[in-house]
């Protein structure tokens, strides 16, 4: 399950390729608009600068932007810096240690397979994508 800091992380940079400029956002307006607490935004807002996917300016004039276009983002990337793996089961999580049972697990072909599309799917999508959405059915309204 994707938690709050994941959907919280995508919303943001939506917000900010929004506002694409070369200007900062403030952290407060960025807490404005997602309705988001200025605390845990604060969190979620350090992780994304510190994996280099906005930089972060302090002081007057300071905030968030985007270090690349929106189309360069992609959703995987973010959900990585901020849930971690992807993986559906703790064997496929990197560094796992290798289960004692994988040479004869039934199932782990198929839990592979899951994480291989589980991967792909978020990889393909970018934050443009997400840009041109609309509220009904959206971007991905032909393939549901």
């Amino acid at each position: 399950m994707i938690s709050t800091r994941g959907r919280y992380a995508i919303r943001i940079m939506i917000d900010l390729a929004e506002k694409n400029s070369a200007e900062y956002v403030r952290l407060k307006d960025l807490s404005d608009n997602q309705n988001i607490s200025l605390k845990y935004l604060e969190s979620i807002t350090t992780m994304l600068s510190k994996s280099g996917l906005i930089e972060a300016a302090h002081g007057k004039g300071g905030g968030y932007k985007l270090n690349k276009s929106p189309e360069d983002y992609t959703i995987g990337e973010i959900l990585r810096v901020t849930e971690g793996s992807l993986a559906p089961v703790a064997c496929l999580e990197c560094g796992a240690k290798p289960c004692d049972r994988a040479a004869v697990c039934r199932t782990l072909p198929m839990w592979k397979k899951f994480d291989s599309m589980i991967n792909n799917f978020f990889d393909s999508v970018s934050i443009a994508d997400l840009m041109k959405q609309t509220t009904d059915v959206g971007y991905f309204g032909a393939s549901l």
